[in-house]
């Protein structure tokens, strides 16, 4: 069967060196979700749109499907190079965070639109987005909110007005992620600490604009507890950015 051209926006999520002047791009798009593409020579100087194709850059593709896994890039138009994002450290390291998280949790290959302008709209609050004064990337307000309400559009987003066992409403004290929520003192036996201010530091990361994002660095740490749980227990993963 002949393969076919199309045209989609993506975002590059990750590119791999393939060979002497190759690279295979993991990209996010919006008519298929993820995508995995080799772009032919764009390690070479004289690429006619190696630069375009950078992790965070949000660009509009032309691919061609033939018969194996990976497509083949034969076009790109540069929308966004986010590239305040991608030469600031920190604002970087928040990007990477949020990348891998698409990666992780959004393998198919099958449209989520909700997703896709989610990404998209995480890579431009970034681009303006400040540096946090002794907060790492994986503490950041930004990453933080990014990735709870991912894991709300994949299903997996924890439960926490009460508890995920008995239902009680007062004394949740913690956060199981085999319940799917937060669990009250007396459920709590093997469940991650989770306080009040926690709770509400996570509701109010999902409840606000990504531009609004904020929260204190205690909560902060709990809603990193409960998103690398979730992950964990649904996923079976762990993210490398979250480490660093």
């Amino acid at each position: 069967m002949a393969g076919r051209t199309y045209k989609t926006e993506a975002v590059v999520l990750r590119s791999i060196r393939l060979g002497e002047a190759d690279r295979v791009l993991h990209v996010y798009t919006l008519d298929r979700g993820r995508v995995g593409a080799v772009a032919k020579g764009v390690r070479r100087t004289k690429s006619r749109f190696g630069a375009r194709l950078e992790p965070l850059s949000h660009v509009e593709l032309m691919l061609h499907q033939g018969r194996g896994e990976l497509q083949t890039v034969t076009g790109v138009e540069l929308i966004r190079p986010h590239s305040a994002a991608r030469e600031d450290s920190y604002r970087l390291g928040v990007g990477l965070v949020g990348l891998e998280a698409m990666l992780r949790l959004f393998v198919e290959q099958e449209a989520n639109p909700r997703a896709f302008e989610a990404l998209t709209r995480f890579l431009d609050v970034l681009d303006e987005w400040p540096a946090a004064d002794e907060v790492r990337p994986a503490l950041d307000a930004l990453a933080l909110s990014f990735q709870l309400k991912l894991l709300w559009l994949s299903g997996y987003l924890p439960h926490l007005t009460s508890c995920a066992e008995c239902g009680a409403t007062d004394a949740l004290a913690g956060y199981s992620p085999r319940a799917g929520g937060a669990v009250c003192a007396r459920c709590a036996a093997g469940a991650l600490p989770l306080s009040g201010d926690g709770i509400r530091g996570i509701e109010g990361l999902l409840g606000a604009p990504l531009a609004d994002a904020q929260i204190d660095k205690a909560p902060a740490r709990e809603a990193l507890g409960v998103v690398t749980a979730s992950y964990e227990y649904h996923g079976g993963f762990r993210l490398k950015t979250l480490a660093s």
